[in-house]
């Protein structure tokens, strides 16, 4: 199988939205609309994983000088300010069956690395309790739990400084 990692062209929506749709509960998934307005936004800030033709994996967020990740940040794409300090991720996406094959940690160690090339303080995410050792194998930091009420779920904010 042919691995192949980039940031998000327009071209790309349909599949987003679709591993999007089948990694979280409605609920919590963004919409291919939302979607549409993220990549409109900072595409740049989307990195895929496909393998082949299929897209396996995908990381997205936008660029804040804000220090913590918000509700509202989701909800408006334009909120992204290219030249802020902090890279916030949205979401860490992987397809069931791509699962449990590193493909989400390639994606962020890409993620990590273009934030420290781009001269970022770091990056925020949020998570829930079951997944903050994950991320912390990364280096993030769980920093409690978050004021997000998105999707109706408990979130921890993790942060990696650098």
């Amino acid at each position: 199988m042919a691995q192949t990692i980039r940031t998000a062209v327009e071209q790309d929506l349909d599949a987003i939205a679709a591993v999007e749709a089948e990694c979280f509960p409605a609920a919590e998934a963004a919409s291919r609309a939302e979607f549409a307005e993220r990549l409109r936004y900072y595409g740049d800030h989307f990195w895929l994983l496909w393998e082949d033709e299929t897209l396996a994996a995908f990381v997205d967020g936008m660029v804040t000088d804000a220090a913590d990740l918000t509700d509202a940040m989701y909800a408006d794409a334009s909120l992204h300010n290219e030249n802020g300090a902090w890279q916030m991720i949205f979401g860490v996406n992987t397809l069931p069956e791509y699962r449990r094959r590193g493909l989400a940690g390639q994606l962020l160690e890409t993620a990590i690395a273009a934030a420290k090339q781009q001269g970022r303080k770091g990056l925020v995410l949020t998570c829930k309790d079951k997944l903050v050792h994950y991320y912390a194998r990364f280096g993030f930091v769980n920093e409690g739990v978050s004021g997000s009420a998105h999707g109706g779920v408990t979130w921890y904010q993790m942060r990696l400084t650098f």
